[in-house]
């Protein structure tokens, strides 16, 4: 199983990528930075770790097509390939619809507009030139000219041939989708290569993955093409005590208050209490939240614990068929030290 990190960009950008430069040591395979217009700009921050790291993929977790033009995304990423000697990746979704709505943007149609935008960066990043009259997305013969296509090679090293003329391809970026719910589970699974699920519990991935095979059985694809991606909140300590320290009840409180009733139903949980939840944070108390996120939240909507709890959930994971882990917000009460101790305890157990 791949093992990477989330990190917010919420902070000044030398720590990003020291926690980056931290990540990498400990063996993390990919770094993801999440975009918003609110903290430091995701590609200004993913260039300072390019230039800082060696060998892990680094890219958006995630941006989306409606404050970026999903030709600025492919421009972007094909440029932070370049300058990270081949380690760019992208992870596309739909944004979050409070958000759009404070920057006068429309959120619309946001299944098609992915699927879309997947599309339109998949060919652009090829060195394709993209006319697409979509739902949303709308190209007039775009192309990347910096996009430099080269023979494609076969396993004896001799060029590849159709209708006579050399096959020539550009390095490929890898592109995943940041999605919930089964529409979007299902219409991206035939299009990305991963899917990131917002997610940390068994329940939800057997409900996700089934989804996702579905998806790309009716594209055509086999599922094992796909590489399935746990986006979990989470926090490592010494002892459940010392993870729980910190921010991991806010996490936990603004993803209640965001699950849609049927998530919230599938974990048993109590509605009232969910609302209350949801009440408290739109009145700004955070440590009424806080108070109010029960035990049973948290379990079900983070990995809070020790290193073997990690291992143990992890397990749980991969036997739903999730194939990446992505630790997210918050990681630990000290970043750095969660990045070691996964390093340490963590890493090697999926390696061996």
């Amino acid at each position: 199983m791949r093992i990477s990190i989330e990190l917010v960009p919420d902070e000044p950008v030398h720590r990003v990528v020291d926690y980056s430069v931290a990540a990498e040591e400990a063996g993390f395979e990919y770094v993801w930075i999440t975009d918003h217009y609110n903290n430091r700009n995701l590609w200004c921050t993913l260039t300072a770790i390019a230039l800082a790291t060696k060998r892990v993929m680094i890219g958006p977790g995630v941006t989306n097509p409606y404050h970026t033009s999903p030709a600025l995304s492919a421009a972007a990423a094909v440029t932070l390939n370049e300058i990270s000697n081949g380690r760019a990746v992208i992870g596309l979704g739909a944004g979050d619809k409070v958000t759009l709505d404070t920057l006068g943007i429309e959120w619309k149609k946001p299944v098609s507009t992915v699927v879309e935008g997947i599309q339109c960066i998949r060919e652009l990043t090829q060195g394709n030139r993209v006319t697409m009259d979509g739902s949303t997305i709308r190209l007039h013969g775009a192309k990347l000219s910096m996009v430099k296509k080269k023979p494609l090679l076969d396993i004896d090293g001799n060029p590849v041939t159709k209708d006579g003329e050399k096959v020539k391809v550009a390095p490929k970026i890898p592109v995943y989708a940041g999605v919930q719910g089964p529409m979007m589970l299902r219409r991206t699974a035939a299009v990305a290569d991963g899917i990131l699920v917002n997610a940390s519990h068994p329940l939800d991935f057997e409900f996700a993955v089934d989804m996702i095979h579905q998806g790309a059985r009716e594209a055509g694809r086999s599922p094992e093409e796909l590489d399935i991606g746990a986006y979990a909140a989470c926090s490592i300590g010494k002892t459940r005590e010392e993870a729980m320290s910190g921010t991991t009840k806010i996490v936990v409180a603004y993803i209640v208050a965001g699950a849609p009733e049927t998530v919230l139903v599938r974990h048993g949980l109590n509605l009232e209490k969910c609302k209350d939840v949801k009440r408290a944070l739109a009145k700004g108390d955070h440590g009424q939240a806080q108070k109010t996120v029960s035990d049973r939240m948290v379990e079900a909507f983070a990995i809070v614990g020790n290193p073997e709890h990690f291992i143990q959930r992890m397990e749980e994971l991969v036997r739903t068929g999730v194939t990446h882990f992505i630790a997210g917000s918050p990681i630990a009460p000290e970043k750095t030290e969660g990045i070691q101790m996964i390093g340490q305890h963590v890493i090697p157990h999926f390696k061996d």
